[in-house]
């Protein structure tokens, strides 16, 4: 991991190798056998206190963060680092890829996710996600959803934890701009809790549902900390999406060139 004030641009991926090829495969083939054997030992952890479950789950990233710096070649550099609060935190940041829910978790301290139940369908990982202490919701429950988010997360920073929520909902190709849901800068209006806007480059290396991932360093730029105190939830989310549109725009021009040309013409 690297500190730098002047990240390059990087350019478009090259056209995927063989060796990009295998590294893609060792990568995900490594981490399946690693995965499978350590989700059933955090599930049978699941008596123990929710500060020990969740930090059963350090070891787990820090393996997966070696994998993708050492097999795939993915490094990253963080801006803005002196923005980071000294206290838990919303954190809203795009997301792109498996990567940010990965390696933010290197980033900020004690990080939470917030994720639809759905997910503990998933065998092996949804299920030990189901041990550790996330923030769970049901998407399709409406207002009562915005319930949950405040409940759950007003106890989860009251834990000392760092709530992550990705305000697009769901990974988005990089350059695409999606509507940014209310959610996280409710839960800040409600608890009072510092937001913190994070812009992310990942798309540019590991992209959505994509089995190749090419070799680089992810930008992550951390923006400056906005105070809930009098605003609307409206108003933090406005806040929070202006800093970060356009702090994607400065790390990765070239992807919102292209998007921006297209929907001109269109």
């Amino acid at each position: 991991m690297l500190d730098s004030p002047n990240p390059p641009n990087p350019p478009n991926p090259p056209r995927p190798t063989l060796l990009i090829a295998l590294r893609s495969a060792l990568f995900m083939l490594a981490l399946a056998i690693f995965t499978v054997p350590y989700t059933i030992g955090v599930m049978l952890c699941f008596p123990l206190p929710h500060r020990w479950r969740r930090h059963l789950v350090t070891p787990w990233v820090h393996v997966a963060s070696w994998l993708i710096r050492h097999v795939l070649g993915i490094n990253y550099r963080v801006l803005g680092r002196e923005h980071i609060p000294d206290r838990p935190s919303v954190i809203l940041s795009k997301h792109q890829s498996a990567w940010e829910t990965i390696v933010l978790q290197l980033v900020f301290p004690w990080t939470v996710f917030v994720w639809k139940k759905e997910l503990i369908m998933l065998p092996f990982f949804g299920w030990a996600l189901a041990t550790v202490p996330m923030i769970s919701i049901n998407r399709g429950a409406g207002k009562k959803a915005l319930t949950q988010l405040v409940e759950q997360g007003r106890l989860r920073l009251s834990q000392g934890y760092w709530v992550i929520i990705f305000p697009e909902g769901t990974r988005t190709p990089i350059g695409v701009h999606r509507r940014y849901k209310i959610g996280g800068a409710h839960l800040a209006v409600e608890t009072g809790a510092p937001v913190v806007p994070v812009a992310l480059n990942a798309g540019e290396f590991w992209s959505r549902r994509a089995f190749i991932k090419y070799p680089g360093t992810v930008t992550v730029s951390i923006g400056p900390v906005i105070d809930p105190a009098g605003l609307s939830a409206e108003d933090v989310n406005a806040r929070a999406e202006a800093w970060m549109e356009a702090e994607m725009r400065r790390i990765s021009p070239h992807r919102y060139a292209d998007h921006e040309a297209d929907a001109t013409t269109a």
